[in-house]
């Protein structure tokens, strides 16, 4: 996730990376230093690559898994395992995601991988455990949506949006606290009537990340408050069966994507989060 751009936001801490909008191809795990070393949840099974130097950091990354599974739990379970490569520094972590001058860059998600930096390095007092599971969590939403929803030969084809993608590992990881406001992006709507941070992400991506990010967050939060999750699991559902994400999408939730966020635009434009009341769509 990168955040930074303009505005007040430009210095919201950065702690993510994963995109659909910037979406990586999947390439083939490295072998973890010690094969036995495999943790086995009710979710999935997980290995851990890294070098002898890195030992303590897989501990955190292994709790950060073990915690992340209950609150994973609510999306499915893993088809494949997943391996979590534990990069020594930033420079290697930015060659292993093929994502040069990343600096924000602290792990990067596929659909049975994930590359992250050694906590140690994240600063020069190294992470917290928080931190790292609060990181984990959003990059292992990432391959859970990709794994319930597509087989490894089709997971970059079915056309999933930044704003379902990131608002899903967002919502799931409790990361509301990090991105802009409702209020905010209410304001932002009125200021640029012809920008739309959710269906035009990638022209606002580079200038207005914060806010495209919060608005995958909101939005993301608004089809699960309106719809349930039952239904939004039905998305990845349908999509597991064939369909790609339009497809999905109105097949499970019962409306066009396109309605969908004409409703939600509606919804924050016209503030209806502070009780106001509005016509149903």
């Amino acid at each position: 996730m990168r955040v930074g751009g303009t505005g007040r936001w430009s210095l919201l801490p950065a702690l993510l990376g994963t995109t659909v909008l910037l979406s990586a191809c999947a390439s083939v795990p490295q072998k973890a230093v010690n094969p036995a070393a495999t943790l086995a949840l009710p979710g999935g099974d997980f290995l851990f690559a890294h070098s002898a130097k890195d030992a303590q950091s897989a501990d955190m990354v292994r709790r950060a898994v073990e915690h992340a599974g209950p609150r994973l739990a609510r999306w499915g379970t893993f088809q494949e395992p997943v391996t979590l490569i534990i990069h020594p520094n930033h420079a290697a972590l930015e060659r292993a995601a093929h994502r040069p001058g990343y600096d924000f860059l602290r792990a990067w998600a596929r659909y049975e991988q994930v590359e992250v930096q050694s906590p140690r390095t994240w600063t020069s007092a190294g992470a917290t455990q928080k931190q790292v599971d609060e990181l984990l969590l959003h990059e292992l939403t990432h391959s859970l949506m990709w794994q319930a929803s597509a087989s490894v030969s089709d997971w970059t084809k079915k056309g999933i949006p930044l704003w379902f993608s990131e608002g899903m590992a967002s919502y799931t990881a409790g990361q509301g606290y990090r991105v802009p406001s409702l209020e905010d992006l209410a304001r932002f709507l009125h200021e640029y009537p012809q920008a739309d941070p959710i269906a035009r992400a990638e022209s606002l991506y580079e200038t207005e990340n914060a806010t495209v990010y919060g608005a995958a967050h909101h939005a993301f939060t608004f089809l699960m408050e309106r719809y349930g999750e039952t239904r939004v699991r039905g998305v990845l559902a349908a999509m597991r069966r064939g369909q790609d994400f339009v497809g999905g999408f109105q097949e499970s939730i019962g409306l066009p994507v396109d309605a969908f966020l004409r409703d939600f635009r509606r919804y924050v434009y016209l503030r209806g989060f502070k009780g106001g009341r509005l016509a149903p769509p």
